[in-house]
């Protein structure tokens, strides 16, 4: 029997995916290099505005751009839907808080 499969006889999962995805959450928090690759990855592929791929490196958007340049990555600005730029504007309040 694996670990995992383990876990969840001892009830203390309620499946494998449960104890997997919670395995991965804790690795990536304790892993912040993981994150950003993470991040630089799925921003690559387009799958994630600057703003997202930051909040998902767990650094602020200009930080994101940094790095984004730093590793080469071509920068796509812009948000290509309204969905997107209304995603985008929140997650920019929540990270610059109220204004005056």
């Amino acid at each position: 029997m694996s670990i995992t499969q383990d876990l969840v006889a001892a009830r203390l999962y309620e499946n494998e995916d449960a104890v997997v995805s919670d395995a991965l959450r804790h690795l990536l928090r304790a892993r912040p290099d993981l994150r950003i690759s993470l991040a630089v990855y799925r921003y690559q592929r387009q799958e994630l505005s600057l703003a997202k791929a930051a909040a998902l490196a767990g650094v602020s958007w200009p930080q994101m751009r940094e790095i984004l340049i730093e590793r080469g990555v071509s920068l796509a600005l812009g948000p290509e839907t309204i969905e997107e730029a209304a995603e985008d504007v929140e997650v920019l309040r929540k990270h610059l808080g109220p204004l005056p």
